[in-house]
């Protein structure tokens, strides 16, 4: 009896590991929000829970220009980020309470490596937006744009 239980819970989590990571990726965040800086808008995925803010961007091939992931804190404090297994250069993007920029780092390098660096805002934030690298500049962001959502 207990074979029949063990064999059963190991095919049950081996079959949505596998689901999991053969997924196409493209929402492995939670709910599907707009976000917007002005007139630049994205279809950003919610990592709210703490699977999906370990998870993040990690092994995506591409992000489409309008899309990004926005991570959500309960409050405010100097979260660190790095770029494990993250695929893709990304602008990363911190925000206060009142969803005003408080910190930006340009084109973070993807990082393949065991040991990552952690990339540390100097303010603390309650919003991370991650969108492609290169973006941030390009629409115009600085310290103190606010975004919409």
């Amino acid at each position: 009896m207990k074979m029949k239980i063990f064999l059963s819970v190991f095919f049950l989590t081996a079959l949505i590991a596998a689901a999991f990571f053969l997924s196409d990726g493209k929402n492995r965040g939670g709910e599907i929000e707009k976000v917007c800086f002005r007139e630049y808008c994205f279809l950003v995925e919610l990592a709210e829970t703490p699977e999906e803010k370990s998870y993040g961007l990690m092994f995506r091939e591409n992000l489409e220009a309008d899309k990004g992931m926005l991570f959500i804190f309960e409050k405010e404090r100097k979260y660190g980020f790095w770029m494990k297994n993250t695929l893709i250069p990304l602008d990363i993007i911190w925000l206060d309470k009142d969803k005003k920029v408080v910190f930006i780092k340009s084109n973070a390098s993807p990082c393949a490596e065991d040991s990552c660096p952690v990339i540390n805002p100097e303010t603390p934030a309650m919003y991370v937006l991650e969108i492609n690298g290169g973006l941030a500049e390009k629409i115009g962001l600085t310290i103190g744009s606010k975004l919409r959502f």
